[in-house]
């Protein structure tokens, strides 16, 4: 929930910007529109080619990763272009890597532009070893989330790191280049230093640490949000690793996140934060499973955490089509509700995290076109629609942030790389398992899942 409340101050001057800012008709002439009779399997391989033009062709320069928001209109009310995100280039590495499996870009030149990303991180500002939740693309330095927040941020350093490993996997077996950019991969993944995060050896991970202001945050990581990565890899780590208790103590609340709530007869099974009743926003059953892969996954408490994101997704769906405040456009084929750009009452674009208790009438498309694992049909119907019907709603590098049918067909011409860079890899996770696969053999993650009594048959992980 961090980003969720920290975004609407940080980004709050977004709101003073882009009056009515509608797809103009210069914009959408630059849509090629999609013919009915495409098939299922070239609007996949279309939205994952899209959705990798953010990280490929919009990349911050210097550092090649990727900017926390790209603008179409080239309005940056915080003057920050430069400005890159470490959740999101995570979420770029496994989108990259989507790129070079189907053939998209060249292997070549992905590890040539993985190495540049990764030598940038090296020298980048880091505390304890985790990396800000911005950085400056061109200095390497720092750039603060908020006051307080400017050092070590270790759920985005998670991000990160899930991707990190996952590229260190990918190419750790091939010619010269590729074994040199998987050790440079190794040596980030092993200099992060997770237990320190436990703020003297309490017995849960705390998302901030700043050498300014110390613990002042005083955010606990517990659940159930987006950050169960975190405890994965933090278990996992051959360097700086946390205990078992930290994870049953921390993360589960001493088992008290549990939930025996249901909605439209799906079960919860655990408590969400903030939004017990229906599910938080859906990038809670994104962000964590880019490389963790959920399906027939338990441990101690949860039998199956695909069915927990299955039933979240699916919750949020029959919500938008129940549609309780009448929206219009929301159905089976209109429908997701996430983080991410918003529709200020004025008509400017400001930030919000979407969530049936938090319904404002706008639907962020990641978050359909991102659950494919789990609603493969309610969201391809959503592909589908939002390509073949709205090309006001789809810009150079898919589809928009954040659109409204309601408000007369709204848009904003921005994505940010935290939504556009999960869509890529979970519709490939849904189509071959490529990431989770890449992710889960990884030594370490075997090791780290077993330690904390996860098991896994596809895995081998008893």
């Amino acid at each position: 929930m961090k980003r969720i409340i920290l975004s609407v101050i940080t980004i709050s001057s977004l709101s003073v910007s882009c009056k009515n800012s509608q797809t103009s008709m210069q914009e959408a002439s630059k849509v090629q529109i999609v013919k009915s009779n495409i098939t299922d399997e070239q609007l996949m391989d279309k939205v994952q080619k899209d959705a990798l033009k953010y990280f490929w062709d919009y990349a911050e320069p210097n550092s090649m990763l990727g900017r926390e928001r790209y603008h179409e209109d080239n309005i940056y009310p915080d003057n920050d272009k430069h400005v890159v995100t470490t959740g999101g280039s995570g979420f770029g590495l496994a989108t990259i890597l989507v790129g070079v499996e189907r053939g998209f870009v060249p292997k070549k030149d992905a590890v040539k532009r993985l190495t540049t990303m990764m030598d940038f991180l090296a020298k980048a500002d880091r505390h304890k070893g985790a990396w800000s939740h911005w950085i400056n693309g061109e200095t390497g330095k720092t750039v603060p989330f908020g006051k307080k927040d400017n050092g070590g941020d270790l759920v985005e350093t998670a991000f990160l790191t899930s991707g990190i490993l996952m590229v260190r996997e990918y190419f750790k077996n091939g010619n010269t280049e590729e074994k040199a950019l998987a050790k440079k991969c190794d040596e980030l993944w092993k200099g992060i230093q997770w237990n320190w995060y436990t703020k003297g050896g309490q017995k849960v991970l705390y998302w901030h640490w700043s050498p300014d202001y110390q613990w002042e945050i005083n955010f606990p990581l517990e659940g159930y949000n987006e950050c169960l990565i975190t405890y994965i890899l933090a278990a996992s780590s051959p360097t700086y690793p946390i205990d078992v208790e930290t994870y049953y103590k921390g993360w589960t609340r001493n088992g008290t996140y549990l939930s025996d709530k249901e909605k439209y007869g799906l079960p919860m099974y655990v408590k969400h934060n903030g939004a017990a009743e229906y599910g938080g926003p859906l990038f809670w059953a994104h962000y964590s499973y880019i490389g963790l892969d959920p399906t027939n996954l338990s441990d101690k408490l949860i039998k199956n955490y695909f069915d927990l994101n299955k039933n979240h997704v699916l919750i949020d769906y029959k919500y938008c089509v129940e549609n309780p405040k009448n929206w219009k456009g929301y159905g089976p084929n209109y429908w997701g509700l996430t983080a991410g750009y918003s529709r200020n009452e004025d008509g400017s674009a400001g930030y919000d995290a979407h969530f049936p208790q938090n319904d404002r009438g706008v639907i962020t498309p990641t978050a359909a076109l991102s659950s494919f694992p789990y609603s493969p049909k309610e969201s391809m119907d959503f592909l589908r629609f939002i390509y073949t019907q709205k090309p006001e709603f789809i810009g150079s590098a898919g589809p928009y942030d954040a659109t409204s049918i309601h408000y007369n067909n709204w848009t904003t011409p921005r994505y940010l790389a935290i939504d556009q860079g999960t869509i890529a890899p979970m519709i490939e996770n849904y189509r071959t398992g490529f990431l989770w696969k890449l992710f889960m053999n990884a030594p370490e993650i075997q090791q780290g899942l077993k330690k904390l009594s996860f098991k896994s048959e596809k895995y081998h992980i008893k």
